[in-house]
């Protein structure tokens, strides 16, 4: 994994990438089951204390992602994940897109299917992929049905990435108080000068180069779906944005 490429700061978790090679681990966020002690916490930055707040539910078996049936979930690992055709099967030949931040989908079932290795870049095929049947409410269509992979099963054991992919609160309300011009750029997964950067990674997707380990004064190439920009942060608010990075 090249040095400096990093994924999910902030709200979004952690995440790895692995540029260049066949697998995109997702891993746990950095979030200890025990209660950290209060002055881990920026003073300032009120998001440090609702991304430690934020629901985990530690799936361990397909009957655990089976029980999410009737649940929306909202989308925290942006720009990462193809989603694909589902009619009683997994259209794996056929990417029904990329789940973008915050969307909002409707869990119908979770299933097992063998994975072919051409999806298996960002979840592990192991011997069968894990996948969440749903549907998008908010969407043109909303009684299509959809999957996409959440995890693997292997020598029959389970590794369920749901806790890393999802919220399972509504963020436009978990972050009601970024405000709402925020949120309208968000949700048209665009952004604009003064965001911060777990922000601008909620709208653009997690996909990203920064340049620089301080967050909110360096900059930051996101992939934004190929269409990369390049954004400059100080003081953690978007000064600088150029189109067409490379």
């Amino acid at each position: 994994m090249s040095k400096g490429l990093k994924i999910g700061l902030g709200v979004l978790g952690v995440l790895i990438v692995a540029v260049g090679s066949q697998l995109l681990y997702l891993h746990h966020r950095n979030v200890e089951d025990q209660k950290a002690p209060a002055e881990v916490f920026s003073k300032t930055d009120p998001d440090d204390m609702t991304t430690y707040a934020l629901k985990h539910e530690h799936p361990m078996s397909l009957k655990d992602e089976k029980d999410l049936k009737g649940r929306n979930l909202w989308i925290s690992a942006g720009g990462q994940l193809d989603f694909y055709p589902y009619t009683g099967h997994v259209d794996y030949a056929h990417s029904a897109g990329v789940l973008l931040g915050a969307e909002k989908i409707l869990v119908k079932d979770a299933v097992e299917q063998v994975a072919p290795k051409s999806a298996a870049f960002r979840i592990p095929q192991g011997d069968r992929q894990v996948l969440l049947v749903f549907t998008r409410p908010d969407s043109t269509d909303p009684n299509k049905e959809y999957a996409v992979p959440v995890g693997f099963r292997q020598a029959g054991d389970y590794t369920l990435q749901t806790d890393n992919i999802f919220f399972y609160d509504d963020p436009h309300k978990t972050f009601s108080y970024w405000g709402p011009e925020i949120w309208k750029a968000i949700d048209e997964h665009r952004a604009t000068l003064g965001m911060k950067e777990t922000q601008v990674q909620m709208a653009l997707g997690q996909i990203s180069k920064p340049q620089g380990d301080t967050i909110g004064e360096r900059t930051v190439e996101y992939d934004d779906q190929g269409k990369p920009k390049l954004i400059t942060f100080e003081h953690n608010k978007a000064t600088n944005i150029v189109d067409g990075a490379k």
